[in-house]
């Protein structure tokens, strides 16, 4: 009986024309397939729930409902807008079709495909839970089909939407639920491959076009700003490259359902504003005055945005493509009419305008607007229409400003030729005149720089002289002034001194004779404490007194003359020499002081004229400063310490450099700044006056015309740098340049 009904199924099959057809009990019977495969609309049934049970092939399902899920998301009222739902379809494929088999898959949710209960795909994550439910969309890609021949199979799917996701009909989309299609593999690849090379070269094209304006006409506005044209047909290009990218993805890359709204939505919004700023460039390239059309379809572009996203149906059709056919028949209009007053070059923008227009009633004939799934409908001569649809008014508009262009930079040729030819006159004229006085010039330049080199030579002379005397007389005035002063304070300090030495020794007499008087005990106590009261005033009246001494002693070595004269002088033998009287005082006072002397001198230093006793002043003060840091340091008792004093004197940058450097106890920021300063010290009371190194930086600074720096490290080390100008001079060239001053009243006065 079985048998029986078979083979009254099999030849009613054979004479039905359709290819997949169900049957009385609700199998689809694949019999042929044609080279456009099949598409399963037909047989489906479907379950509201999740039950793993559904994806078994004996699972009974005569109570389903039966669906058509290829239709819209929003007209398969039967699916939940949340939750899962179950898709069933009975399918027999005929023995005569020995290709191996691919579905294309296109859903507006997330799906797990079962084959006789075996999950063969998983697209997007389907869960019990709505929020973790992500909608993938595979776009058309093949994947495989391994079903088995002349045998009823089960194919079910686990389908669930994603909840809170907006869907959007832009650029003709349609949103189908689940939509499936049957193909032999190598037909489904080759399909999609072409469909995908057709998109990518349609975009590639309109990108590289528009990336090329973009580049170009920018670069037009960077060299004719006033024709601000070419600044909005920049922006225009740029824009329509952003939207191109956009609606690539949107078409190719955007698996993600819910990406999908926002990139058509903000591909649109680009297409329009770029069209606006066609408009715009149209306007000034045609110096049309921008009227109530123009405004008109600003506010009506703004409103389009939300038609857009607002209605599903129609919004994109009412909104984006109405907007932009309107933007693009106005610059048919304006530029009709600035044909109409004869305005040089309109004609392009008409005949761009009108290109367009017939590419886009092409378009419309071909049912590429409205049609559902663009991306498999899509052939050559649509993308053909298409590039001259969006490329036709850019192109006529590109070739205006190029002309435009050209016509400025002829106009500005033309007058840059009148101008050289007015200025070869001229300059004919000058040159005749230049020859002659260039001639007397020259001789003159001659004779004034032979002259201002002479006085030059001349004035340096004197003015190297009139400092010498000037620094002399400063010298020689501040230093009888401070020997004035210091002697006549020293006569009187010499009386405090000596008086108070003898009143220690008055005081000693006393104390004696107190010792001996016989008086009560407390009369001789309160006497005895008097008297060591008396004394220890008197002790500090002498020692304040002998530190009033040697800053007396001090300032009169600060104002000791010297002859000033500079002599030859080796200053390597110079520093040496004073290093060791240096050492050697200190030595004389402290037998148990050792210190390790490290020098480098630069043997390839020549003799300089230098004046060597305040030099020899210089270094003998930063010697003993440098011992006494030392020492000062080896006081610390630091186990492993030992002093180091290192010297040494080298040529750099046309100047001499003498560096003293110990490892004694250092010098604080706070001090650095005032170690120059007269009357300056961080010794202890009485063992320093604080001229010295203001003595010293007088004598670098004004004496030498150098410098002296110092820096250091608090607690670790310190290094005084005296740098003055290197200026070597042979002995014969010495001697041969020595000459008597001229007489004082002969020089200029300070």
């Amino acid at each position: 009986m079985k048998s029986s009904l078979l083979l009254l199924c099999s030849l009613f099959l054979a004479f039905v024309q359709v290819q997949a057809q169900p049957m009385a009990d609700s199998v689809v019977y694949l019999h042929t397939l044609p080279a456009d495969g099949v598409v399963l609309d037909k047989g489906w049934k479907y379950l509201s729930g999740d039950n793993p049970a559904y994806a078994n092939p004996d699972y009974n399902d005569e109570a389903w409902k039966t669906i058509n899920p290829t239709l819209d998301i929003y007209d398969c009222q039967q699916i939940p807008k949340s939750g899962i739902v179950w898709f069933r379809l009975r399918l027999i494929i005929n023995t005569s079709l020995e290709r191996q088999l691919a579905l294309i898959i296109q859903q507006s949710g997330a799906s797990e495909i079962y084959l006789d209960g075996q999950l063969i795909h998983r697209f997007g994550v389907v869960s019990s839970n709505p929020a973790n439910v992500k909608a993938y969309d595979p776009l058309w890609k093949p994947v495989s089909f391994p079903i088995k021949k002349d045998t009823i199979q089960v194919l079910a799917v686990r389908f669930a939407t994603q909840p809170n996701i907006r869907y959007t009909t832009i650029f003709a989309t349609t949103n189908h639920a689940l939509w499936m299609q049957i193909k032999d593999v190598e037909s489904a690849v080759s399909f999609y491959h072409q469909q995908a090379s057709l998109f990518k070269w349609l975009h590639i094209i309109i990108i590289g076009v528009c990336f090329l304006f973009c580049v170009l006409h920018f670069a037009f506005y960077l060299f004719y700003p006033s024709q601000k044209a070419n600044f909005y047909f920049a922006v225009f290009a740029l824009f329509l490259v952003t939207a191109i990218v956009l609606q690539h993805i949107f078409y190719l890359e955007a698996h993600e359902v819910k990406y999908k709204f926002f990139l058509g939505n903000f591909s649109f919004v680009f297409f329009l504003v770029g069209n606006l700023f066609l408009l715009t460039a149209i306007h000034y390239l045609l110096e049309q005055k921008k009227d109530i059309f123009y405004w008109g379809l600003v506010f009506y572009v703004i409103i389009s945005f939300f038609l857009n996203s607002g209605s599903y149906r129609w919004g994109w059709l009412a909104g984006g493509v109405l907007a932009q056919n309107l933007i693009n028949f106005n610059i048919l209009r304006i530029s009709l009419l600035a044909l109409r007053r004869k305005k040089r070059g309109s004609l392009i923008i008409v005949a761009g305008a009108i290109l367009y227009s017939i590419g886009f009633l092409m378009f419309i004939a071909q049912g590429k607007l409205v049609n559902v799934d663009f991306f498999l409908t899509i052939s050559t001569l649509p993308t053909v229409l298409f590039n001259i649809n969006q490329l036709s008014i850019p192109m006529a508009a590109s070739i205006y400003l190029g002309l435009e262009f050209a016509f400025v930079n002829d106009f500005l040729q033309q007058k840059l030729k009148e101008v050289k030819d007015l200025s070869e006159k001229s300059l004919t004229q000058e040159r005749e005149k230049q020859q002659l006085l260039a001639s007397q010039n020259e001789t003159l330049e001659q004779q004034v720089t032979e002259r201002t080199a002479e006085l030059k030579l001349s004035l340096d002379e004197l003015k190297s002289t009139q400092e010498q005397l000037i620094q002399r007389e400063k010298m020689a005035s501040l230093g009888e002034l401070t020997a004035g002063i210091a002697h006549e304070i020293q006569n009187p300090l010499n009386f405090v001194n000596n008086f108070s030495e003898l009143n220690q020794e008055l005081f000693q007499e006393v104390q004696e004779e107190v010792r001996q008087l016989s008086v009560s005990p407390t009369e001789k106590a309160n006497l005895q404490e008097l008297i060591s009261n008396l004394s220890q005033n008197q002790r500090k009246v002498h020692l304040h007194g002998q530190r009033a001494d040697a800053i007396v002693k001090g300032m009169l070595e600060h104002s000791r003359a010297s002859t000033g004269e500079k002599r030859l002088t080796d200053l390597n033998a110079l520093v040496e020499e004073y290093l060791r009287l240096a050492y050697a005082g200190v030595r004389a006072s402290d037998k148990d002081f050792t210190c390790t002397l490290d020098t480098c001198y630069d043997q390839s230093l020549k003799k300089m004229e230098v004046v060597p006793q305040e030099l020899g002043r210089v270094l003998l003060n930063l010697f003993n400063n440098a011992f006494y840091a030392v020492r000062q340091k080896q006081k610390w008792g630091l186990v492993g310490y030992e002093p180091k004093v290192a010297v040494s004197t080298a040529t750099q940058n046309g100047k001499v450099e003498i560096r003293v450097w110990d490892n004694g106890t250092g010098i604080s920021e706070s001090v650095k700044g005032k170690i120059f300063q007269p009357f300056f010290t961080t010794k202890p009371t009485g063992q320093g006056t604080g001229l010295g190194l203001s003595l010293s930086y007088d004598i670098i600074t004004k004496g030498h015309g150098g410098e002296m720096r110092v820096t250091s490290k608090e607690g670790e080390w310190t290094e005084f740098t005296v740098s003055i100008p290197y200026v070597p001079v042979g002995e014969e060239q010495h001697a041969a340049s020595i000459a008597p001053l001229p007489p004082a009243d002969t020089l200029p006065q300070p």
